[in-house]
């Protein structure tokens, strides 16, 4: 190992590579010649002297070509490595290999044949930076004209910013008088009458199908796998409670509750529309799933979702936020079926949305609605696989891949599914994780050995640190940089450091500036 005395300069290196450059003679002092000349004095005007010859004028380049080896050649020419993504979009940190800057913006990877669909999933251990940089990028898209939905904020992490942009998320469960109906019809009813008749039948279709499955999966969550013969007596019952045989002139609001007597208490016309031999054959067919929805009118969540919703939603803000964090102290199955209820419904509000209008939807611990069945991974699984066609960037957030898994026995058809949804996300994001955690990865992802040590390690050195694997690329350690402002904005520990406000009276209704 040579040292310091054998170290080469850079123009012994240049003159050994290429061709020499010329140095200043020994014992030259450049100071008392600048003090003399007048140091920073101008030479010349600003354009070149206004005549043939001297003014700007453009130079060949290369003017000398320099060949080295890069441990060499690297302190003269740092910048080895650019970014393979183009500067669209959030601009997020900084990629530390290159030492560029780092952008983000799904849908133009889409159109740029970069990934094959907007989607993105994160992965990280608590306390790593999965909000952070989830609320980071919401707020840097805002500045593209992209509006958000948090579909079920259950920890209440992204209230703080609604806050700090004006707008008050919706509060639900413990000291709020805020309700929400799992079959509202959102902004349909208000486009209702300028609609043609034809686009009326095609838009109630789609509400009665999100609405069967959700019933369904609702169902399902309290143990109940619902037949086929379920769902027609579901889509029947909440045609006939709808108004749609009266010839789309109006449609009547309905609720969990209207469906459940209409289910325990049939009229004629429904009972013999679905082929029953008696009023006693239909309603001892469908009691499993009549005391599925009673569940829902008597159970953890009465008062939540059987009632007429009471507040108004600002569709036009930039950021609308369903917070659950109320909600924890009634179970984790009340969370979970709360969440299925919030997707299905934001999912209507956000179907309607204008021609060239992007949406974010976030759908934060989606291991919780994983978990209720076949069913709701279904819905997570449709709305993925819609992401392209509805112009939605679906973003799913969880701990590890374990829990997308363990939703059911192995081998089972929800644990295929489940797994099928890491694929319907192009983009993964991969902040800091244990080493077994990290083993699951590397397993799910076909993360290379390198890339599972930079989850293990390099990104548990510091908050905001992720490996971006985007479709079948190389991953990318990306540094998530917040400004001091987002950092108190992001500051997910704040409950841990200070007394939650009580509930405000306005907080009942979403308003904007």
């Amino acid at each position: 190992m040579s040292g310091p005395q054998n170290e080469r300069t850079a123009a012994e290196l240049l003159s050994t590579f290429g061709p020499a450059v010329s140095t200043r003679p020994p014992g030259h002092r450049r100071g008392a010649d600048s003090r003399r000349a007048g140091l920073n004095q101008r030479a010349a005007p600003q354009r070149g002297f206004a005549r043939p010859g001297y003014g700007w004028s453009p130079v060949a380049a290369p003017l000398q070509v320099y060949q080295a080896a890069t441990h060499e050649i690297g302190g003269l020419f740092p910048l080895l490595a650019a970014s393979p993504l183009p500067a669209v979009g959030a601009r997020m940190g900084y990629d530390v290999h290159s030492g560029g800057a780092f952008y983000l913006h799904p849908v133009e990877f889409v159109l740029r044949a970069i990934c094959t669909n907007p989607n993105m999933v994160l992965f990280g251990e608590p306390g790593r930076g999965k909000s952070s940089t989830v609320v980071a990028f919401l707020l840097r898209m805002m500045l593209t004209g992209v509006r958000t939905l948090i579909s079920g904020d259950v920890k209440g992490e992204y209230t703080p910013l609604l806050h700090a942009l004006g707008v008050t998320p919706i509060m639900l469960g413990r000291g709020s008088n805020a309700r929400l109906n799992a079959l509202d019809l959102g902004p349909l009813a208000a486009r209702w009458d300028t609609w043609s008749t034809e686009r009326q039948r095609d838009e109630v279709d789609g509400v009665l199908g999100r609405w069967v499955q959700l019933l369904v999966a609702l169902a399902e969550a309290q143990g109940y796998r619902p037949t086929v013969t379920d769902e027609a007596a579901l889509s029947a019952a909440l045609r006939q409670l709808l108004g749609v045989s009266d010839g789309y002139s109006r449609l009547a609001p309905i609720t969990i509750p209207d469906v459940h007597r209409m289910l325990s208490d049939p009229d004629e016309q429904l009972w013999q529309n679905l082929r029953f031999a008696s009023r006693r054959q239909f309603l001892d067919h469908l009691r499993s799933i009549t005391d599925a929805l009673a569940n829902l009118i008597s159970g953890p969540l009465a008062g939540l979702f059987d009632a007429q919703t009471n507040f108004t939603v600002d569709w036009d803000a930039p950021i609308q936020s369903l917070d659950l964090s109320r909600l924890r102290t009634r179970g984790d199955q009340a969370l979970a079926v709360a969440l299925t209820c919030l997707g299905s419904w934001s999912s209507l509000a956000t179907d309607l949305q204008e021609d060239g209008e992007l949406r974010i939807v976030v759908r934060d611990e989606i291991w919780r609605q994983l978990r209720l069945g076949l069913r709701a991974i279904q819905a997570v699984d449709s709305e993925l696989r819609l992401s392209r066609a509805e112009r939605k960037i679906q973003i799913l957030v969880s701990h590890k891949p374990g829990d997308f898994l363990s939703v059911g026995t192995t081998g089972s058809q929800e644990v295929a599914i489940a797994r099928d949804l890491l694929a319907l996300c192009s983009i993964r994001v991969l902040l800091g994780q244990s080493t077994r955690v990290a083993s699951e990865l590397a397993d799910v992802l076909a993360l290379s050995e390198k890339e599972q040590e930079a989850t293990t390690s390099w990104a548990n050195d510091r908050q905001g640190r992720a490996l971006w694997k985007i479709e079948n690329r190389s991953g990318l350690k990306i540094q998530t940089v917040l400004s001091r402002v987002e950092r108190q904005v992001f500051d997910t520990n704040s409950q841990l450091t200070r007394r939650q406000n009580p509930l405000s009276p306005n907080e009942m209704t979403v308003t904007t500036p």
